[in-house]
């Protein structure tokens, strides 16, 4: 029996050659389905991060911090399995792409290429869903509740210094990228959904920061903000001035950028780069070796 039809999981040389295919399939796709399937990718995660956001509503008064974020973790991992499951291009896991280019099999232009459009994307879907939700009205549930944990997410990451948010940015990625590497071993749905719970769930309940993640979190804020009306602001007792950090420019410099570069090293460089050193290379070398 041929090792690749065999119904137990993939071991990791395995999974190697296949996260390196996947690299030269995603690479080569042509660019109007990689910004559709992106823009659906950015739209899963925002999914993921309306069900957490919700989930945790009010929670903080009721239950212990640790578990507050366990459950807002558990809940958001819907968002990777929308994108791996139904299909997606999502710009965090497609930095294991690198693989593909250490070998050789796609070229610098084609990665960069891929990561911008897809980043692109994702930015557009996930802008989206956030002007779609401000005019839902959801945010006012509750009796604001859920508004309300919406502006204390946006404002809490909006705050982080430039190297923490760069430095969160990368265990951030370290574990969506783990994520999608474990289902590279899998032969079943069921499978990749088990891959993706644990490394989803930690990296949210650790508090670590997430690119795309932060395209939905952050603007929906910033809307609620400038357009909730005044009995929503009654109703949590808050005023817009005190979230003086939630503003377009901190969103994009102070957060977006430190976080989307930690995200490049963390996906890329340790999760990708390492894994092609360990199993691609040393099979290169030695295959090499022998001729």
């Amino acid at each position: 029996m041929n090792d690749m039809s065999r119904i137990d999981m993939l071991i990791p040389p395995e999974m190697a050659a296949k996260a390196e295919d996947a690299g030269v399939n995603k690479a080569s796709m042509g660019w109007r389905n990689m910004l559709l399937l992106s823009i659906l990718a950015g739209a899963f995660i925002s999914l993921g991060a309306i069900f957490s956001t919700t989930v945790t509503a009010g929670a903080a008064q009721q239950l212990p911090y640790g578990v507050v974020r366990l459950l807002g973790g558990l809940v958001f991992c819907l968002g990777l399995i929308l994108v791996v499951i139904a299909g997606a291009e999502l710009f965090t896991g497609n930095n294991l792409i690198i693989m593909a280019w250490s070998s050789r099999k796609i070229t610098t232009f084609q990665v960069l290429r891929n990561w911008v459009i897809v980043y692109t994307g994702n930015f557009v879907g996930a802008l989206m869903t956030s002007v779609l939700m401000l005019y839902t009205g959801q945010y006012t549930f509750g009796n604001g509740v859920i508004g309300l944990n919406v502006l204390n997410i946006a404002n809490a990451k909006c705050s982080l210094g430039f190297f923490e948010a760069l430095m969160l940015g990368i265990m951030c990625n370290a574990l969506v990228c783990l994520a999608v590497w474990l289902c590279f071993s899998a032969r079943t749905t069921t499978d990749k959904i088990l891959s993706i719970i644990f490394p989803i769930t930690a990296f949210v309940t650790a508090g670590f920061e997430h690119s795309v993640a932060n395209m939905y979190f952050i603007p929906i804020g910033i809307l609620v903000k400038k357009a909730a009306p005044e009995g929503f602001w009654l109703a949590i007792n808050k005023t817009a001035e005190e979230y003086p950090s939630l503003t377009w420019d901190n969103f994009l410099v102070a957060n977006l950028l430190p976080v989307s570069i930690g995200n490049i090293i963390g996906g890329a460089v340790l999760v990708g780069l390492v894994y092609w050193f360990v199993y691609i290379r040393r099979s290169s070398v030695s295959l090499f070796s022998k001729v």
